[in-house]
């Protein structure tokens, strides 16, 4: 089921392209408390290594489990063949590890990666929550360095934004990415995801849809922490074949300033609209 959302993995890693200085604010301001489209690239970079991992993550989980079920067709995995990967039963539990060599192993949205991901959970896939973990090793995404751990789990419920039954992943982040120039970002948060259509057809990528809501923090170097609350579910068509939401608002808050980010009306587009102290701009967005 994983597998379907090989797209997904860019979808919510948007940076936003605004034409006006990279230290200016939407509205024209450079004032410390301003939010910047330097810091909104930055944020949304760190968005791409978060759902980048948690792809991978569920990838696995889902190979693992159908190795053992012995699952035969429309269950493939969406690593490259450049990516070397181990499974080992210990005890209890399933460890894969995915080595990505030191060279540079390039995912299917065109992403880089470079190191290991070492990603475990319990060999019983019966259970109705189950639970992924990972831990990284000289892990690099885009040649920025990725430490720190993360949680997923994976359940299948009703929920209040689908009375039927569908998958429902939690993703808990805690994270430090160093950039290439050596400025170093942490990031918190719980980000949630349902597929909300397509569930029932596992090799048709194509007609899957999601919402996704949570909300996360962001520490920047020189200490403005830049939180991100999503008020309306982004909504991913897969459809589209392109790497963003289609609908929902997102609202940003550093230190005293506020902005919205509004993804339209489910059109399938590169349009979005940003709003700071009640002015409004659309803009072009990019992954």
């Amino acid at each position: 089921m994983k597998t379907k959302i090989l797209l997904f993995v860019t979808m919510l890693s948007v940076a936003v392209f605004i034409g006006c200085n990279s230290n200016e604010s939407v509205d024209g301001t450079t004032t410390p408390t301003a939010i910047t489209a330097d810091e909104a690239v930055a944020n949304s970079e760190i968005d791409a290594t978060v759902d980048d991992v948690s792809i991978i993550a569920e990838d696995q989980f889902d190979m693992q489990k159908s190795s053992v079920a012995k699952t035969s067709g429309g269950i493939k995995s969406m690593l490259p063949l450049c990516a070397t990967i181990t499974s080992v039963l210990t005890n209890d539990t399933w460890i894969r590890t995915i080595d990505f060599g030191t060279q540079g192993c390039a995912l299917p949205n065109g992403n880089i990666v470079k190191g290991k991901i070492i990603i475990s959970f319990s060999k019983n896939f019966a259970t109705p929550i189950r639970t992924i973990s990972y831990k990284l090793e000289g892990f690099y995404h885009n040649d920025k360095l990725i430490e720190g751990s993360k949680t997923i789990t994976h359940e299948l419920k009703t929920s209040d934004l689908l009375a039927d039954i569908h998958p429902v992943t939690t993703h808990s982040i805690d994270v430090k990415v160093t950039f290439p120039d050596g400025k170093i970002y942490s990031r918190t948060g719980i980000r949630v995801r349902e597929m909300v259509d397509g569930f029932a057809t596992v090799t048709n990528w194509e007609d899957n849809v999601f919402k996704v809501w949570g909300n996360h923090t962001t520490t920047f170097p020189n200490g403005s922490k830049y939180a991100s609350t999503i008020k309306t579910p982004l909504l991913i068509k897969m459809s589209c074949k392109m790497p963003f939401p289609v609908s929902g608002v997102v609202e940003i808050v550093k230190n005293d300033a506020k902005a919205t980010l509004d993804y339209g009306n489910g059109d399938c587009d590169k349009l979005a609209t940003i709003t700071i102290n009640g002015v409004s701009k659309e803009i072009v967005l990019r992954k």
